[in-house]
């Protein structure tokens, strides 16, 4: 079975745990014999994360007949925030951790939140098929290419790497309210949200690969489950970071390497954020139980599930409504691992 927008479309090493910020509720009125407001499930932000709380969404409605199900929106990260931080939806959907900024909106207006990692999740560089040349790319090269000060200089392939093809080089990537822009400007440039602008960018990823996908002179970056539910659109290029701890050469994103940190500075993990009184409904309870209990609808539509480990710190912090980010300042920060952080939290 395969769920809504991968369906419809063809489809780390961190740890988060806690949240933090203020409260609120934001179930609405109901009238008559009305399903009750506080079976209604308000969810928005990343469309990276999109495809795992729809599918979790579809489960929770059939397994709840008497109940709405659930409603997931697609914001980006940074828009779900938005919301999140004016308590208009109860989870937000996040592939970074919550910036500094939305923590201190979340706190001006009274919004806790609890921080759950829920997958994990490789972004890929990936060309059209019908490019022969580009079979593997460095950190080092990316950062020449998306930089600030490549734009309108740096637009040719030769210009990358001297072998490849005088020709023009045609970028797509994610928009500036998405997560996963913020952590690939991170993890490629050095600084969240520093790139070029002068490249096709959508905060819908399936724009991205039909974009790439007709395009024999693309290139750009997608959370890997959209790329291998499009593997007749797309290639992946394989990444060298220069680091020899991560293995020789150039690494190809799976779930093994996501998983076993080998594939960097590009793997990360997804998360969901809850409000602190939401947490305290029964039915977010069970639909956040279904984050943890059905991995298998995270593998399904393409993305790595955490350890077990992983997954019961989860769900105690969910429990003891331990409110706050394991991040510290905030934002996206490459490099750090799940067990790092698993063994802060502890």
């Amino acid at each position: 079975m395969t769920h809504g927008f991968l369906r419809s479309a063809g489809a780390v090493a961190f740890t988060i745990l806690a949240s933090a910020c203020g409260g609120g509720s934001n179930a609405p009125a109901t009238e008559g014999n009305a399903a009750p407001a506080a079976e209604l499930i308000t969810v928005d932000g990343s469309s990276t994360v999109f495809p795992i709380a729809e599918a979790v969404a579809e489960e929770y409605g059939k397994a709840n007949t008497n109940t709405r199900t659930p409603t997931v929106g697609i914001s980006g990260t940074g828009g779900g925030f938005q919301k999140f931080c004016r308590d208009e939806i109860n989870i937000s959907n996040a592939s970074r951790p919550i910036r500094p900024a939305e923590i201190e909106a979340c706190k001006t207006a009274g919004v806790e939140y609890i921080e759950l990692p829920i997958a994990y999740d490789g972004l890929a560089i990936v060309v059209n098929p019908k490019n022969t040349w580009a079979t593997s790319i460095t950190v080092a090269e990316l950062k020449t290419l998306w930089a600030p000060e490549a734009q309108g200089k740096v637009l040719r392939w030769n210009q990358i790497r001297a072998s490849w093809p005088n020709r023009e080089i045609r970028l797509f990537g994610a928009g500036v309210d998405s997560g996963t822009y913020d952590y690939f400007t991170e993890a490629t440039v050095g600084k969240e949200g520093a790139s070029r602008g002068d490249f096709t960018s959508s905060e819908d990823d399936n724009v991205i690969v039909q974009g790439i996908g007709s395009d024999e002179l693309a290139l750009g970056f997608l959370p890997l489950a959209y790329v291998e539910a499009n593997s007749s659109k797309l290639k992946i290029v394989p990444v060298d970071d220069g680091k020899a701890d991560n293995g020789d050469g150039p690494i190809i994103p799976t779930a093994q390497t996501v998983r076993d940190g080998t594939y960097q500075p590009l793997s990360r993990p997804l998360f969901i954020y809850v409000t602190r009184t939401a947490a305290d409904r029964p039915e977010i309870q069970q639909f956040v139980e279904m984050f943890f209990s059905r991995t298998d609808l995270t593998q399904e539509v393409g993305y790595i599930e955490l350890t077990p480990q992983i997954y019961d710190l989860a769900r105690k912090h969910f429990a003891d409504r331990k409110v706050g980010t394991a991040f510290g300042a905030g934002g996206s920060q490459v490099g750090l691992t799940l067990e790092d952080l698993l063994t802060r939290e502890q």
